[in-house]
């Protein structure tokens, strides 16, 4: 049996939407064994004088939860 647990993050980059989920998820992995997956659920810019200053993402990482030595039936 394996349960998954999400957790919700937000990451930003000075150079693009993508460079910004590398990142969070470069992050999250620091910290959180066995990330599967992740969704994106939100992006959104920061302009300052009509330019584009960093690219921000809300995202929902997926890992699975270790089990200890005792399954549960």
């Amino acid at each position: 049996m394996s349960v998954a647990k999400n957790i919700e993050i937000s990451s930003s980059s000075t150079v693009s939407f993508e460079d910004a989920i590398k990142k969070g998820i470069s992050q999250v992995n620091k910290t959180v064994n066995n990330v599967e997956g992740a969704w994106i659920k939100e992006q959104k810019v920061r302009i300052s004088d009509g330019n584009i200053t960093s690219y921000n993402v809300m995202m929902i990482v997926s890992f699975v939860i270790e089990n200890d030595s005792t399954d549960l039936k």
